[in-house]
């Protein structure tokens, strides 16, 4: 057994078992052996799954040439100091190094104000992140969060410029729903230790009393529940739904924190209605492990990514309950070709587009590729 096994078979010990969220939480984020505190290479030809970012550099090129039109603008910009750009959850660097360097060289201007601030709350991947932004110390910063962020300047006590995120928000613990036909009540699954294995646990708790499930699911504190009943009574026994508390407050601490200007999400996501298919039964939930997937998510923690799809249409409600105002809610595919056509008017404004950045884009586009997985969220203020 693993270390980080041992110390999660420790804990179901301890408390009796544990929800899938905080199981998911310590196999991804435990100190010292959570994969994402371990694998630096976890994505690419030689890691688990491929990014955006792993297809190559014309990703970040075409987020830099987006980020500063937007910076550029007077509705993203400060009035007491530089333009901004925040990206959450920077992994190794390597897409805030690439978004860097084309601002560098086609806005030199823009880059020589900028202030580059990454929210990482591991002090492993800082030091991953500072290694690849070496050429860039002087613009980039590191905060563990957005208090500290905002705390920092009290002369402006919100952020003004653009608050992004690229595969962030779908690797946040998420919390596991099954559905009870017969009782017609949603209950949480939760993991508990047998024959030397983790396994999964029906949980006590269930959502909605017997009888009553309609009433009591839009009651619920879970949105996703309030569904109407005509879809409940088709529902099939033991159909997966998950949620995630983690990503909504994320996303409303960091539209609270947004002054003025533009919060986005790159993320595997579906909307609300996309997520209750026939096909779906089984949830989202999926582990990858050398670009294959599988359902066993419970199988060697820290070794194995795992990943759910954000619910858009719950982070997008976050934002607009925050104040924010909804600009976008597209494909990856959309989203790049309109940056893509701006470009193709005034070729000489991104420079060289070649084959090589012909290839990258038709993967990062392509319905069969990315182009349809990822969806993007763009809200302002």
């Amino acid at each position: 057994m693993s270390p980080l096994a041992e110390i999660i078979r420790r804990k179901i010990a301890e408390h009796g078992g544990l929800s899938f969220a905080r199981f998911m939480e310590l196999a991804l984020y435990c100190p010292n052996s959570g994969y994402y505190e371990v694998k630096k290479d976890s994505a690419g030809r030689h890691g688990d799954f491929y990014t955006s970012v792993s297809v190559g550099e014309v990703f970040g090129q075409l987020l830099a040439f987006q980020f500063a039109e937007w910076l550029e603008h007077p509705s993203s910009s400060s009035p007491h100091g530089s333009p901004r750009l925040i990206e959450a959850g920077a992994h190794d660097g390597q897409l805030a190094r690439d978004i860097l360097a084309r601002l560098q060289l086609l806005h030199p201007k823009l880059f020589e104000r900028l202030e580059y601030d990454i929210i990482e709350p591991s002090a492993r991947r800082q030091e991953w992140q500072r290694e690849t932004l070496t050429p860039f110390a002087a613009r980039v910063r590191w905060f563990s969060n957005f208090s500290e962020l905002v705390g920092r300047n009290s002369v402006e006590p919100s952020l003004h410029g653009v608050i992004f995120s690229n595969e962030l928000l779908d690797a946040m613990p998420v919390r596991r729903f099954g559905w009870d036909a017969k009782a017609k009540v949603w209950f949480e699954w939760g993991v508990t230790f047998a024959d030397g294995k983790f396994v999964w646990a029906r949980g006590s708790d269930s959502l909605g009393p017997q009888g009553g499930a309609r009433d009591a699911l839009e009651n619920s504190p879970y949105s996703i529940f309030q569904l109407p009943s005509s879809l409940l009574d088709v529902l099939p026994d033991g159909y997966i739904i998950e949620t995630c508390p983690a990503a909504e407050d994320w996303w409303r601490e960091a539209a609270s924190a947004l002054g003025r200007g533009k919060l986005m999400a790159i993320d595997y996501g579906l909307t609300s209605d996309e997520l209750f298919l026939p096909g779906r039964t089984g949830g989202t939930l999926r582990a990858y492990f050398r670009h294959h997937a599988t359902d066993d998510l419970l199988a060697n923690p820290g070794e194995q990514d795992l990943t759910a799809h954000v619910n858009f249409s719950t982070i997008q409600s976050v934002g607009e309950a925050s104040g924010l105002k909804t600009e976008a809610v597209s494909t990856q595919a959309q989203f790049l070709t309109r940056i893509a056509e701006k470009i193709f008017k005034d070729p000489e404004s991104f420079g060289e587009w070649g084959a090589k950045q012909s290839r990258e884009f038709q993967t990062l586009t392509h319905p069969e590729h990315l182009g349809r997985a990822f969806r993007v969220l763009i809200q302002s203020r």
